[in-house]
């Protein structure tokens, strides 16, 4: 879909001339163009974007979480006295009207945000080095939030990583067989409902007062986290979309999970898929550098068990949506659902054969 851009980009407060406009990144969900303008013969970037609202169904109330999320982050900043907090945190471009945002003719919701430059977004972990970095700064992100004032954050997608229920519609969709696919996967069923009893873990530690409800990211792939160009220090957390209430431990569950997987999502040869060591002792450290002074006791002793139950909750979605016809999912060729979901469950059973060595690890992490 073509977006005539020279119709939403002046309703923002954007001084300059127009220079160009393009698509940027490689995102699935919304789209978003990097914005060139020239300000006293000088080039500043912006990015602008347009929100999904079939994925987000009330971009409104997602826009005033990153709203009085970024906020608090540059209040943060500013108080300790950082030289550069328009680089650490992303900073909304206000519209014409005062406002965050502007709608366009078809309804669709648009923001801007300063460009960060000298710095850029990885796809995957090249070294540990890297991963250390991702890790430290979400767990940096999640520290600045902590005391985050006001009313609870709104729920951009409910029961996002609500992992009980992801199992529920598994169920369902092999009751239902659909796609006459059940006989196709006996194996991944049956692993699958030898697990069923580890959904559930974290929610009732949760109801037992043990793990607080905070603030999280919910997507912490390293492509999310922007690395400086020349330190290579990861400085700012981007795509804030799907910031809402949850358990830490989802974050570092899905850093683990994306973070240490040794081969692609759809490998088919699952001999090359395990939980590569190293990535996850630099994931930890970078995370308890951060992240460790807040952190409670339960939480900290779940951290490995966060990753193995992540995982877990992406294969069955997978699995589900193998069952039910790729529905959810977008597919390259025929059977790739499938083989996302068993590079999971390998990759599940890979952190459960060095569960017991990993959680020694966490437990001779000092805090800094």
């Amino acid at each position: 879909m073509k977006h005539d851009l020279k119709q939403i980009y002046p309703q923002f407060d954007i001084p300059g001339t127009f220079v160009s406009a393009a698509p940027y990144g490689n995102g699935h969900i919304n789209d978003t163009y990097a914005l060139t303008m020239s300000v006293h013969g000088a080039s500043r970037r912006y990015i602008l974007q347009r929100i999904n609202s079939y994925v987000f169904k009330d971009p409104v109330s997602l826009m005033e979480n990153v709203c009085r999320v970024t906020t608090h982050q540059h209040d943060k900043l500013k108080k300790a006295g950082c030289p550069d907090p328009e680089r650490r945190a992303l900073t909304l471009v206000p519209a014409r009207d005062g406002t965050m945002h502007v709608m366009d003719a078809e309804g669709s919701l648009w923001r801007t945000y300063l460009f960060i430059e000298q710095a850029s977004t990885y796809d995957t972990i090249r070294d540990p080095l890297q991963a250390t970095q991702a890790a430290r700064a979400f767990g940096e992100f999640q520290k600045q939030l902590v005391d985050l004032p006001g009313k609870r954050l709104f729920e951009t997608i409910p029961n996002f990583h609500n992992t009980p229920k992801r199992f529920e519609a598994l169920e369902k969709a092999i009751e239902a067989d659909s796609c006459n696919r059940t006989r196709d996967v006996r194996p991944e069923i049956e692993f699958a409902m030898k697990r069923k009893a580890m959904t559930g873990v974290l929610l009732e530690k949760h109801r037992q007062g043990l793990i607080p409800e905070r603030i999280t990211h919910n997507d912490t792939k390293i492509n999310n986290v922007m690395l400086d160009n020349d330190t290579n220090e990861g400085i700012c957390i981007i795509d804030l979309d799907t910031v809402m209430p949850g358990l830490v431990l989802y974050d570092f569950g899905d850093m683990l999970r994306s973070g240490t997987n040794s081969a692609p999502e759809d490998e088919r040869d699952l001999s090359k898929v395990y939980s590569q060591r190293p990535v996850f002792e630099a994931l930890v450290d970078g995370y308890l550098e951060s992240a460790g002074s807040f952190l409670n006791k339960t939480e900290k002793e779940f951290l490995v068990f966060s990753g193995k139950l992540i995982t877990f909750e992406i294969g069955i979605r997978f699995l589900t949506d193998y069952l039910s016809g790729d529905v959810y999912f977008k597919t390259h060729r025929p059977g790739q659902n499938l083989d996302r979901c068993r590079v999971q469950f390998k990759l599940a059973q890979s952190m459960e054969e060095q569960e017991d060595s990993m959680n020694r690890y966490v437990a001779t992490r000092k805090p800094r």
